[in-house]
Order: structure tokens, then sequence, then C-alpha cells
């Protein structure tokens, strides 16, 4: 099963549609007039959808168990035929387009049962999904243009006595995002990280490192003064996600913000820390260029 626990809780929506296809009209006729023997043709496919729906991971094997907090499921009847439409709804880490064609060929699969003995030629059709919202498709970010700076802030690191990690997990992931990164190494000085902060040419600064509570812990009461803007939704979702994977994430002062334009971020000086920080925020917080642009959240 794919790991999904670095992903985002997001809502997600999907519609699927399946089609029961009859051979006259007097199975369309008995199915609006409740005359079918096997009982209310509707309400029994409502019925089996939303226990199809519920059961898809019972049954491939792949789907992650999920709540669903909401299945919907509407006919259209066309001239012979019967239009399925089944639409759900989750607030989690990954989407429900197969639950949706799941509960749909069960819908479509209990009229046929039901159908057959009146009607020796009805079959099932298509069954397809229509559509689905709310993973990375429904939030294109474009990341063309932007050049990063990542700061590596540590007294360890900047006398050679360290190897950075944190640094090069950050720029992997902007890389892999399609952004250009650079990396520099300074102590954990306030001195040097304002002069890294006034001097860079980059649109995205992210510092990792001094985000913390020890006494050389001074990144974030250094670049804070220095913000036009603090994104406090930023912050508490890098620290609401940490906290969902380890306890010690509440001692982060990760900070983000707008200066002169651009983007700062800091992030924790741990690998971990850092490459979590990233997973809560990215690619979602690159539409802060968009807003700071004048362009609308839509």
């Amino acid at each position: 099963m794919v790991d999904i626990t670095h992903k985002v809780t997001t809502l997600r929506e999907a519609t699927a549609e399946a089609i029961v296809k009859t051979s006259g009209q007097a199975t369309i006729d008995a199915i609006q007039n409740n005359e079918v023997p096997k009982g209310n043709v509707f309400e029994m496919a409502k019925a089996a959808g939303l226990l199809g729906v519920k059961k898809t991971p019972d049954l491939l094997p792949d789907c992650h168990p999920l709540p669903i907090e909401y299945t919907g499921i509407d006919y259209e009847i066309n001239g012979l035929e019967i239009i399925i439409s089944m639409t759900v709804k989750t607030i989690y880490k990954t989407g429900v387009e197969v639950e949706a064609m799941h509960g749909a060929s069960v819908v479509a699969l209990t009229m046929y049962d039901m159908l057959k003995p009146i009607d020796k030629n009805v079959e099932i059709g298509t069954i397809r999904l229509k559509s689905k919202k709310g993973g990375k498709s429904s939030y294109k970010i474009r990341s063309e243009g932007l050049i990063a700076d990542v700061i590596v802030c540590s007294d360890t690191i900047s006398n050679g006595k360290g190897e950075d990690r944190a640094g090069e997990a950050i720029m992997e992931k902007l890389k892999a995002l399609g952004v250009k990164s650079q990396k520099s190494i300074i102590p954990d000085e306030a001195e040097e990280i304002t002069k890294k902060l006034e001097s860079t040419s980059a649109n995205l600064v992210i510092f990792t490192g001094g985000t913390g509570v020890g006494p050389r812990d001074v990144t974030p009461q250094t670049l804070e003064p220095l913000l036009d803007i603090k994104l406090k939704g930023v912050e508490e979702q890098m620290r609401s996600y940490g906290q969902n994977r380890m306890p010690y994430a509440m001692f982060s002062r990760s900070i983000a913000g707008i200066k002169d334009g651009k983007l700062i971020l800091a992030l924790p000086g741990s690998t971990k820390g850092a490459a979590e920080s990233m997973d809560a925020i990215f690619p979602h917080v690159l539409h802060a260029f968009k807003v700071i642009e004048g362009k609308r959240h839509d």
C-alpha cells in the first residue's frame, strides 16, 4: 500500500457515472411504477451503492481505508438508459475516485440483478470517472521563474564540524517542484542572518536552523522584525503537521512572512523537521507569489 503519511489533509470529492441499458419501455415503466418483482429498484440500488462505497478498501487491496463524509446517488432516465451519478466526499490525505467508481458499479450491478427477471437483455454500459477535485490537480501552482536561497544557520556546520543534511533535503524537494535553488551556510549570528536576508536576490528565501529554544537559536527573533507581513497560517500549518508526527514539534518557532515581495521561511534545523515542514506547506505556499502580484485566490 502506498505511503501517504507525508500528504496533507484536504477536502476530496469525486463523481463517477455508470449506465444501465434496458431493452424496452416496459422495463422503464416497471421501475417508475415500482412494479419490479424484486422491489423498489432505485432504493435497493442506492442502499447497495452506499455499502459498496464503504466496502471499497475491503475488496481492492491497494485502497486506503478512509472516512467517508458524504455519498450522494442520483438517477436520470434518458430513453431506455438509466444514468447513475455517484458523488463521494472526504476530508483526508487521498482521493475518493475509486470509491465513487466502485459505488456506481455496485448500483449498476444491483439494478441488473433486479431487472434481469423482467428484461433478459438488460446490460451495464460505461462506468467512468466524471470529475475529481481536492488533490494536486486542483491546486496548480506555477514555479517558473522562482529562485530560492537556502540558508543553513548552524555554528557546527559553518565551523566545518558537521555535515549539512537539512539544507540538502530542502533543495531536493525544491528541485522536485521545479524551483532552482542555491545554498549557503552561516553561523547562528543575528548579524549574519540579517545580512543574508538583505543581500539576497532570490524571491524565495528559506532559512533552516536556529528555530528551537536553545541559547543560540536566534533565527526567529532576528527575522520577525524585518518582515513586512507575517503569514501566521503558514506557521500554524507547519507546527500542526509536525505535531501530528513528532510531539517535540511544539517547540519549533518556524517563521513565514513577506519582505519586499519575497517569501521568507525559517524551518527547523533537523533533517526530518525541515523535510516535514516542506511537505506541510509546499507546493501550496507558492500561491503567495500570485497573491503578492494582486491576483485572486481562485
